[in-house]
């Protein structure tokens, strides 16, 4: 297996913690003015190559953004896969969705480790614990009284807080039911790896029909989302975390903040998290409430260009959204889209969407296909130079020298 490495400079590391201002925590942070000039580096060059010998990671650091970087990750990153015998049964009712639904994911720290910087996690509200104990599986027919988990797992069912599912009646197995628990393994991943590039954590909350059998989802409202934000921040400390106050600061709104160009730069944002709600009009709306620019809130919002809390868009088709993607990259909005869906793309061997992704310049593009799933194809979504994060191919990539920003060190 791969092991991650950021490939930062001594020079690097003291530039960041000299620029970081009020987002950079850490003992780096305590390094003076005097050793940025023992370092050597021109950072007012207009480019890395121009930066001077053994300059360009310091430069890449020193002055490109978040939204100056790509990056690959991974789409209901939490899923296992369903027993075949429940897929078939699926798929006798119901074909092209068992097709969808075919695929799997490794546990969070080993995606991490091979490079996921975007993940993906569905949640469903469980105030009480237990409402999700008993799903009734593809077959109808239930798993008794102690559900298909394991015993520590139908423990950890009845306990109050959010559970991470895909499907809560048929596709419900997860690396993690709990949603700290998903958070914790991303965290100490992150802890011991200071140097990744941001991490972009997508969230979906569930509350959608069920089906047969199964009970029907509680439906998100203002206080749901008070507790998602709650158990975030049970997990991530502020230092950890890149939230909408952190972006917008004193500008009128956060985008506003986005449009003059403030997102974090990337010496900045190493080694955190920064969380996006991926919802309709109407949950947004409720995780909004009174506020102008998400005041509080832990988490961005997929919204539309013009809002007033506007900073990150979810535009899944880089195809037929590809010119809508490129705008907004170019006006400073932070964009994720997806490579592949529903197996299709594994399936045929087709590389179309992954390629107009890449060229989109979308900045986290989802996959469930990282690896080849060798029973399709040996598709699968890697840079052509397989950095785990590069400098984004519409925000001037020339300026980067051909480094990487983050890159995959390989031990035999």
């Amino acid at each position: 297996m791969g092991a991650v490495k950021a490939g930062l400079s001594c020079g690097a590391l003291i530039v960041g913690a000299l620029m970081a201002g009020p987002l950079m925590a850490g003992a780096a942070g305590a390094q003076t003015s005097a050793a940025i000039a023992g370092a050597g580096c021109k950072l007012d060059a207009d480019r890395a190559s121009a930066a001077g010998p053994d300059c360009s990671q310091t430069w890449i650091d020193a002055r490109l953004r978040i939204n100056d970087l790509q990056a690959i990750g991974t789409h209901n990153s939490y899923k296992l896969a369903i027993p075949p015998q429940e897929l078939a049964a699926h798929r006798a009712v119901d074909a092209a969705g068992a097709d969808s639904l075919d695929y799997a994911h490794p546990p969070l720290f080993a995606q991490l480790e091979q490079g996921a910087r975007t993940l993906e996690l569905d949640v469903y509200y469980d105030p009480r614990g237990g409402r999700y104990a008993h799903p009734p599986g593809a077959l109808r027919r239930g798993y008794g009284e102690a559900g298909p988990w394991s015993p520590a797992v139908a423990a950890e069912m009845t306990q109050p807080g959010f559970k991470v599912m895909h499907l809560a009646d048929i596709d419900f197995r997860s690396q993690c039911m709990v949603f700290v628990q998903c958070l914790r393994q991303i965290r100490a991943w992150s802890q011991s790896h200071r140097e990744h590039a941001p991490i972009l954590i997508l969230i979906n909350a569930k509350d959608g029909r069920s089906g047969p059998g199964a009970v029907a989802p509680l439906p998100f409202d203002g206080a749901a989302f008070d507790a998602l934000d709650g158990e975030i921040r049970s997990v991530f400390t502020a230092a950890e975390l890149i939230v909408p106050d952190d972006v917008r600061g004193d500008a009128p709104s956060l985008r506003e903040a986005v449009l003059a160009g403030r997102w974090p730069t990337l010496a900045q944002a190493r080694g955190k998290v920064l969380f996006a709600l991926d919802e309709d009009a109407r949950k947004i709306g409720l995780y909004r409430g009174a506020r102008r620019s998400l005041e509080g809130r832990a988490m961005f919002v997929n919204t539309d260009e013009q809002a007033s809390d506007a900073a990150y868009l979810t535009l899944n088709d880089p195809i037929g959204q590809g010119v809508r993607i490129a705008k907004a990259v170019d006006a400073g909005f932070l964009v994720r889209t997806r490579a592949d869906a529903d197996t299709l793309e594994a399936r045929r061997n087709d590389p179309r969407r992954r390629e107009a992704a890449f060229a989109s310049g979308a900045h986290y593009i989802s996959t469930d296909y990282p690896q080849p799933d060798r029973r399709f194809s040996r598709y699968r979504v890697v840079f052509p130079r397989s950095e785990i994060a590069r400098c984004n191919p519409r925000r001037q990539p020339e300026r980067c020298n051909q480094r990487p920003v983050e890159a995959l060190e390989k031990h035999d």
